[in-house]
This record gives C-alpha cells, structure tokens and sequence, in this order.
C-alpha cells in the first residue's frame, strides 16, 4: 500500500505559476483517491486524454478530483478509484490574463517615399496585447508538443512579421510621410488586423496594437523641427530675431562651418530688417516735409505769444521759421 501511495500525486495544481507563462502542463501522473484540484484565480484547468479535451474547469478553488472532477469529464464518468488504483490524468493550465509586450524595430525598414529612392528608414517602438481564445488550437499546434509557453515565444513569432507589416501599413495610412504620428492609430489598425490572423490559427487574440513613436534619420528629423518651428511662429520678423539667437546660441558651443553660417545669415537679415525700417523712416519724414505750407506757428514756442505766422516772435524776438 505504501508503495502504491508514493506513485500517485495528491495534488493537481501549477506549482510554478509565471507572470509570463501563458500555460503549464502538469505532469503526467496518477492522482490517488482523495487527490485534490487547485485553480488558482486567472487560471482554467483542462483534464485531457490522449490529447482531447475531456472537461475544461474556469471557477478558481479546491476541488475534490473524485466528487467533483470526474463526474464532468467526457470519457472518464465511469471512473472508479479502487483500492490500489488511481488514474493518469494530464492537466493542462492556461493563464488567462491579458499579456502586453513592448515591440521595437531592431533595424531601419525603408519605406517608400516621393522623391527617395531608396526609401525613408524608419524605426518605430510601441506595444500590443493578446490573450488565449481558443482551446482546442491552442492544443492542436502547440500545447501538444510542449510542456509550456511564454510570451517571449509569442513576441518572437510577432516580431518575425512586423517589419513587413510595417511597410505594408504605412504607405496605405501615412498619409503625410513627415508627420506619421497622426496617423499611427490607422496603421496600427492595419497592422492589428493582419497580426491576428497571423495567430488565430495558433489559439491566440491579438486585442490592441499600439505604436508609440515613429523614429526619422537625424537629419530628416532636424528638417521636421526646423518646419514645425516656421509654423509656430506667425510673424516672420520674430522668427528671423530667433534665427540669429538660435544660430550665436549654437556658435558659442561649436565652432563648425554650419554653425557660423547660420549665424552669418541670421545677422544678414537683422541688417536688412534694420535697414529697411531705416529706409521707411525717411521716406515717412520727406514726405511731411514736403506737404507743409511754409507758414509759421501761430504761438511762440519759446515764450507762447500769439504771433499770427509771423516769422519773429513780437513779445521775445524768437526766431519761427
């Protein structure tokens, strides 16, 4: 009896549970009369045979196997415990949260764009969710032949696709190449269509994909920048003054070629800012010059007697004129 006793399990239940692990298969042992079933809250429990499903159990608790489990299965309701009898079951636990992963292109993809022949390299960063829906393929493709699964497996087998996923969606939805942040909600639909069915086959729901931000070569990113900044500043007089500040503010810290061109430029246009307002400013004075009558005042600025446009002040002898 004792020797009987040491082959048979008492408990059936995930012993080694992972924030990370979407399912364990429990060991291929027998479970002995009064062998007990744990599930654990965000697990279902699945008794199988020879690979098929024999009963899928989803509340969280302790179940007696023999009263409370057995009656359930689909082949095995006959069942009997005897004496030194128990009977080899296979459980197969599935985590049932929702997984999020971060995803990352590990390299530039090249995008087609107007007027680059060889593509915009682009990398992007962002994440998507999925979870088990599916039991049975779940089993069928993958939980047949292993012991468990994690989501590093899932994000391999989704990184394998994104790249072309990416440059698939992205020429469909960019609409404006420069700024595809506006319109990352409509590629990352695009792209979470075709993930999951991607999965489907597998037991899995792709149920959000997310791009967080799109990556542009320095140099591309730069010109992006510089044009959002035109666009912030609506009058043109205030961005040249910026544009001189800008250029001396990166003068003192570098003394490259570029540098002292921009702030060459910067100081070209002040000038010229300078000179027309100059320019302006005589125009407006000959002009009020001209259109005078030649009279004099009618009061003496110098004593304020009233002099009728005479040219001499009667009162202090004031020049007028």
């Amino acid at each position: 009896m004792v020797f009987f006793s040491n082959q048979f399990a008492d408990v059936v239940e995930w012993d080694e549970f992972r924030d990370d692990m979407i399912f364990y298969k429990w060991a291929n042992k027998e479970v002995k009369k009064g062998s007990r079933l744990i599930i654990r809250p965000g697990q279902d429990a699945i008794f199988l045979n020879n690979g098929k499903i024999e009963g899928i159990f989803e509340d969280d608790g302790e179940y007696d196997i023999e009263s409370e489990i057995v009656p359930f299965l689909s082949t095995l309701k006959g069942f009997r415990f005897g004496f030194n009898s128990g009977m080899r079951v296979e459980v197969l636990f599935v985590n049932t949260k929702e997984f999020t992963v971060r995803w990352g292109t590990q390299n530039p993809i090249n995008i087609p764009a107007p007027g680059m022949p060889g593509g915009m390299p682009i990398r992007a960063n962002g994440t998507f969710q999925f979870k088990v829906n599916d039991y049975i393929s779940l089993i069928d493709k993958i939980a047949g032949v292993r012991t468990s699964y994690v989501v590093e497996d899932v994000k391999i087998r989704i990184t394998a696709v994104l790249d072309q996923l990416l440059m698939k969606w992205i020429p469909k939805e960019g609409k404006d190449m420069f700024n595809l942040q506006a319109n990352a909600s409509d590629i990352a639909k695009g792209i979470q269509d075709d993930l999951d069915m991607q999965v489907m086959d597998d037991g899995f729901k792709i149920t959000g994909f997310q791009i967080m931000s799109f990556n542009y070569p320095k140099e591309i990113q730069d010109m992006i920048n510089k044009n959002a900044s035109h666009g912030m500043v609506g009058d043109i007089s205030r961005y040249q003054q910026m544009s001189v500040a800008d250029a001396m503010g990166k003068s003192s810290g570098s003394n490259t070629a570029s540098d002292m061109a921009g702030m060459m430029m910067g100081m070209n246009i002040a000038k010229e800012m300078m000179d027309d307002q100059k320019d302006s400013g005589k125009e407006s004075a000959g002009s009020g010059s001209g259109s005078g009558s030649g009279k004099g005042p009618n009061f003496c600025p110098n004593c304020g007697e009233k002099v009728s446009g005479a040219k001499f002040c009667p009162n202090c002898g004031e020049k007028l004129t």
